[in-house]
């Protein structure tokens, strides 16, 4: 592969840290006093479950997240910071990646109707999915300095 400036694995790398700071960013802006003290991310989350064109989101949501709001609002905030985190210094990066690609589809399947949402999601899944099976941790990483998924 002929590419400008860095190799082909370099651009990879350059595409799974670009994914791990939009993660980063994510994590960031979000309100964390709303989410952890007064519920509101789950409290959205149920409104849009609730109304949802599928009935199966708003039975699910009331099985899984419903029953224990305050853990799953740290599970939310928290797995935003780890996969950041992870895709940044390339450790434990293809379970980074398929987590993100698991989270960016359970967003997509969630705000089916928003337009505005549904392209940053599936843009965070084609760059999940290009950054694993390129196997995007060869370069720049945590992982490949220890050896970790050769």
């Amino acid at each position: 592969m002929q590419t400008i400036w860095l190799s082909g694995a370099e651009w990879l790398a350059v595409l799974r840290v670009g994914l791990g700071l939009w993660w980063l960013e994510s994590w960031r802006h979000k309100d964390k006093k709303g989410w952890f003290e007064r519920g509101t991310g789950i409290a959205w989350a149920a409104d849009v479950a609730g109304k949802h064109r599928w009935p199966v989101v708003g039975k699910g949501f009331d099985r899984i997240v419903a029953p224990r709001p305050k853990v799953m609002a740290h599970v939310v905030v928290y797995a935003e910071l780890a996969l950041g985190l992870g895709l940044v210094t390339g450790f434990l990066t293809p379970v980074a990646l398929v987590a993100g690609l698991l989270l960016n589809l359970l967003y997509l399947v969630l705000m089916i109707h928003d337009w505005a949402e549904q392209g940053q999601n599936a843009m965070m899944a084609l760059i999940s999915l290009v950054a694993l099976f390129a196997m995007s941790w060869q370069t720049w990483s945590l992982d490949a300095a220890i050896g970790l998924f050769r």
